[in-house]
């Protein structure tokens, strides 16, 4: 039209001044960041102007709005219903919700045979909506089975279409008609509102009708009955009465005379005393009662200390000091007109306002110059008390030091304090946390370090301890707590044959015959502790087996080991030491050597490696594993020499292990 027009030649012209970009540029841009499902309040601006900004917002807003109320009236359609999960606070989903609901009364208004322009107040919005669905209803059920396979019309190929103002449903069959007012897509003017018809829509000129009317189609105002649609605020006690353009709220129950009904309906007695003016005659006063006043003679009333004649004419003294006990409760009385004095005695004062004799707290009114201790209050007087520990001394103010352990509170030792006592024990003793006063036994083998004061085990007893060691091949150290080893190959109380070797181990013996093989002979004598042997071999020249054999020597070691009680790193037992240099060349025979353990290794429990000391090679046995004894066994180990064709020869050491079962 020309006045759209004319306000968009104005906009452009606004736009034009900063940069060459039109308004319908900034709302197509918003278009389609909605459609895009952009943050409509975050948008990248095309332009500096504030125009082209709420331009582009707007129509964004709008995009998103409609696709929205959109998703509402297609659930409302399809699923005759709007509860579902999806639905959260924000405010997208409120839309699309609202719209769901407004089309749903639309259609309850079709399935009812009800007007589409119904009076409610449903707000603009949610009027269209429900209006349109409403049509859109009974255009859906005239058509039904019309056409047979499409609602409006077929193009082929089994494919609908619908006229101009539908779109096609979900089922590919059926049509809804295009909300254009909800869309954005009317043409509409300024002060004017879009009224959606079936497959089209209207151009109303809007009128504002005020809080309590509504607009009709016919443009007029009409009053909203807010008593009808029960849009009211009136409690239950209430009832509503519809006026022009409001409505008034009235109680249901009316109240009689002498009552006054507040805003909630309840009824209030009036106080006629005081909402009137003499309601009784002089002489009179007046008293309240519920819904009614009476009026009663006024009578001589006398003051405090006075009373009625006998007559009842005129008011008299009343004499206070009369009586057996008195006014003062056994204190001096003295009787004034209209009143009476007390004489009060030592320890009391008299207080005016209430007229008795009071004690006087001498121990608030001194504080610490009375007692030495503790001061506590009597009637008329005090008393001084001691804290605990002391006693009172002859002057009843001060306290002397209480001796408590003549008492003999302590059942070993008590040593007198000041104001106190402390009970302290003999040693192998500790105090009670209980009471303080006994003595218990310290079980220094329950100690956190008592695994630790004896070496195999401990025996408490009253006030200490004593250790005691395995009953054979073990004797008590000179420190009453440590094992040693009874050598019984030296001290001669070993069982071993004439040809046997005695070996001493941790807590017993071992009898050994170690014996060269066949074509070895025995190098040496033994040695002493580990009772080595080695065994050359001595082949004759014509044995060529025993020529060819690598084996150049055989030797039995003995070693003894205790369990580890902490086994924590590899523990070195055994060193084979070599004469083979490190490093050494080809031209110098030999070069390097081999170790390896080819039998006796229970459970993995040794190694060997190779290390390098003083320039040549030495093989070290590792124990990796704890062993728990007590345990024998042979672990056979092999030196391999290499020359440059291969192994040179090799010697084969066996090692007797005995490991004993304790860890000393």
């Amino acid at each position: 039209s020309k006045h759209s027009t004319s306000c968009c030649l104005f906009l452009c012209g606004l736009l034009g001044r900063e940069e060459q970009i039109s308004i319908e540029e900034c709302c197509s841009d918003g278009h389609q960041r909605g459609s895009a499902n952009q943050d409509c309040t975050a948008l990248p601006l095309i332009s500096e102007s504030t125009t082209c900004r709420i331009v582009q917002e707007q129509c964004c807003v709008t995009v998103l709005e409609d696709s929205m109320c959109t998703t509402g009236i297609n659930m409302a359609k399809e699923r005759s219903s709007c509860y579902t999960d999806q639905f959260s606070n924000s405010c997208d989903s409120k839309t699309t919700k609202t719209c769901c609901d407004c089309c749903l009364l639309g259609k309850a208004a079709q399935d009812h045979d009800l007007p589409c322009d119904h009076s409610l107040a449903l707000g603009y919005q949610c009027g269209l909506v429900s209006r349109a669905c409403c049509l859109d209803g009974a255009s859906l059920n005239d058509t039904l089975g019309g056409n047979g396979k499409c609602a409006h019309l077929c193009v082929g190929n089994g494919t609908c279409s619908c006229f101009k103002g539908f779109k096609l449903r979900p089922d590919a069959k059926n049509c809804n008609d295009i909300n254009e007012c909800l869309l954005g897509a009317s043409n509409c003017r300024l002060g004017e509102r879009c009224i959606n018809t079936e497959g089209s829509f209207r151009c109303q000129r809007e009128v504002s009708c005020g809080t309590g009317y509504e607009l009709t189609d016919s443009n007029n105002c009409k009053d909203i009955n807010e008593c009808e649609t029960g849009t009211h605020n009136c409690v239950p006690d209430f009832e509503c009465q519809n006026t022009q353009g409001s409505f008034r709220c009235h109680p249901k129950v009316k109240c009689g005379a002498g009552y006054i009904q507040d805003a909630l309906g309840s009824c209030i007695d009036i106080n006629e005393c005081l909402a009137q003016t003499g309601p009784c005659h002089p002489g009179q006063v007046c008293i309240n009662s519920r819904g009614s006043y009476t009026c009663q003679r006024i009578s001589v009333n006398c003051g405090r200390g006075y009373h009625l004649n006998v007559e009842g004419t005129r008011c008299v003294d009343i004499d206070e000091c009369k009586g057996p006990d008195g006014a003062c409760s056994g204190h001096g009385c003295i009787n004034l007109v209209g009143s009476f004095r007390c004489e009060c005695a030592a320890g009391y004062v008299f207080n005016s306002i209430n007229r008795v004799c009071e004690d006087v707290n001498e121990c608030m009114h001194y504080p610490g110059r009375l007692c030495a201790h503790k001061c506590v209050n009597n009637q008329g007087s005090y008393t001084c008390t001691c804290t605990t520990g002391f006693k009172l001394s002859p002057d009843g103010r001060n306290c002397n030091d209480l001796n408590e352990c003549e008492a003999n509170p302590c059942s070993q030792e008590c040593a007198n304090v000041y104001g106190s006592y402390q009970c302290y024990c003999r040693r192998g003793y500790q105090l009670s946390d209980v009471d303080g006063l006994t003595c218990e036994d310290i079980d220094e083998c329950a100690l956190p370090t008592g695994g630790h004061i004896c070496a195999f085990r401990c025996h408490n007893t009253g006030g200490s301890f004593h250790c005691s060691c395995p009953v054979k091949g073990y004797t008590l150290a000179a420190n009453g707590r440590s094992c040693q080893d009874v050598d019984e190959c030296v001290t001669g109380t070993h069982t071993c044959a004439e040809n046997q070797s005695c070996f001493n181990v941790q807590g017993d013996f071992r009898c050994l015959s170690f014996e060269c093989p066949t074509n070895y002979q025995r190098i040496g004598e033994t040695t002493v502790p580990t009772g080595t042997i080695r065994c050359m071999k001595s082949c004759q020249p014509n044995d060529g087996p025993c020529n060819r054999d690598p084996v150049h020597s055989l030797s039995h070691t003995f070693i003894s080991m205790a369990t580890l009680r902490d086994f924590t790193k590899p523990e070195e037992i055994v060193f084979l030491r070599t004469t083979v240099p490190a490093y050494g060349a080809y031209q110098f025979g030999t070069f390097d050597v081999m170790f390896e353990i080819q039998g006796g290794n229970a459970d993995q429990a040794f190694d060997v490696v190779k290390r390098i000391e003083n320039g040549v090679y030495v093989g070290v046995v590792r124990q990796v594993k704890p062993i728990i004894g007590p345990l024998n066994l042979v672990l056979k180990l092999a030196m391999i020499n290499l020359n440059s064709q291969g192994v040179s020869h090799q010697s084969v050491i066996n090692i007797h292990v005995s490991v004993s079962e304790f860890w000393f």
